[in-house]
């Protein structure tokens, strides 16, 4: 029988006895829920996770290991993994390594045998809440202080954007697109090369000037862990680029652009997170099964008199999912039409971005 050597303190109150894997380390921070049913590694290693405790609704974790080639990011930021049952023996091929030694390797505690059920219901029900993972000796009520104490961290951004540009070129490509990068995901960068795009990756604070001066063919925002209205040079730099390029915005980009528009962005209850998401595209009337990442939405009613158009709403809480601006050749969504892991029913959105791009090269520009 395993040694009950963890325990889950949540902000309210209830407790959770369970056994340890990855670091050996104690993790306070707000604790959500993913209801995908593969992409464990991709989970773990996506940098919108940063500083956050994610508890897997489904059942078994861990079972077909790590793989070199399926990361979202090489250094992983996440707070915490909690799931019910962690399989340490994976059965696969193509496994380097298990999810328990690459949470090791990057500080990342983890903890089995709870009941994530119950936890997920309570997260559904209560909101997403801050949560200790700690030794069983904690006291309940040391416990409590602790997670009173702790405030949200406001710099996310910066600690998972990249320190210095870098590029990921492709042969023969058609296009040159700089990537903002608050905490970008490696597949989004290799749909847009396999779109025929050079791409440049740029911290979250480059000055849209210098932008500018790489001669982009279009400007990707995107996504990453936190609240948009703490991005503010990024806000900035759609605010003095906007019109002058095509623009793409993903997740925390799409939230960015709202803002930078005029528009308002608010924190939700328990966020959407997970690979089962409809979505309805206002234009064509097809409903999107969606990936989705992300604690804060955008006020679909701020958007009046802002310029910017909904394209997209999703179908569980009418939430805003998509948006557009036409005139100033920008566009965005909430989900991840890279779906890593998730669906493929939207991968199109990188074709409508290399199609506004294809219009500037050739003069098309809209008035």
């Amino acid at each position: 029988m395993a040694t009950l050597n963890r325990k889950l303190v949540m902000e309210n109150g209830t407790e959770f006895l369970g056994t340890g894997f990855g670091a050996n380390t104690d993790a306070l921070c707000e604790m959500v829920f993913n209801t995908s049913m593969v992409g464990y590694q991709e989970i773990v290693s996506d940098p919108s996770y940063a500083a956050q405790m994610v508890v897997m609704t489904y059942p078994l974790i861990g079972n077909y290991g790590v793989t070199n080639e399926d990361y979202e990011t090489r250094c992983p930021a996440m707070g915490a993994l909690v799931v019910r049952e962690y399989n340490d023996l994976p059965s696969n091929f193509r496994y380097t390594k298990t999810l328990g030694e690459l949470l090791e390797e990057n500080g990342i505690p983890g903890i089995q045998g709870v009941d994530t059920r119950m936890i997920g219901r309570m997260i559904r029900n209560e909101g997403s809440q801050r949560a200790l993972l700690c030794s069983p000796e904690t006291d309940r009520e040391e416990a409590l202080a602790r997670i009173r104490a702790y405030q949200y961290p406001r710099d996310v951004v910066a600690r998972v954007s990249s320190k210095k540009k870098w590029y990921a070129r492709t042969p023969n490509a058609r296009f040159n697109v700089v990537c903002v990068d608050c905490g970008v995901k490696l597949n989004i960068i290799r749909k847009l090369r396999a779109f025929g795009c050079n791409v440049l990756v740029v911290p979250f604070d480059t000055p849209a000037e210098t932008i500018l001066s790489f001669k982009p063919d279009g400007l990707f925002l995107s996504n990453g862990p936190g609240d948009p209205e703490d991005v503010t040079p990024v806000i900035q730099t759609v605010q003095a680029l906007r019109g002058k390029l095509p623009i793409f915005g993903i997740c925390l980009g799409h939230q960015m652009i709202a803002l930078a528009y005029g528009a308002k962005t608010y924190k939700m209850k328990f966020g959407h997170r997970g690979g089962n998401h409809p979505v309805k595209n206002l234009q064509t009337g097809k409903i999107e099964i969606t990936s989705q990442n992300h604690s804060y939405a955008v006020d679909a009613d701020s958007l009046k008199n802002t310029g910017l158009t909904l394209t997209h709403v999703n179908l569980l809480d009418h939430t805003a999912e998509g948006m557009t601006c036409e005139a100033e050749r920008l566009f965005s969504v909430q989900y991840h039409p890279e779906s890593a892991p998730g669906p493929q029913d939207s991968a199109y959105l990188f074709g409508q971005f290399m199609a506004l791009m294809t219009s500037d090269k050739e003069g098309n520009v809209h008035a």
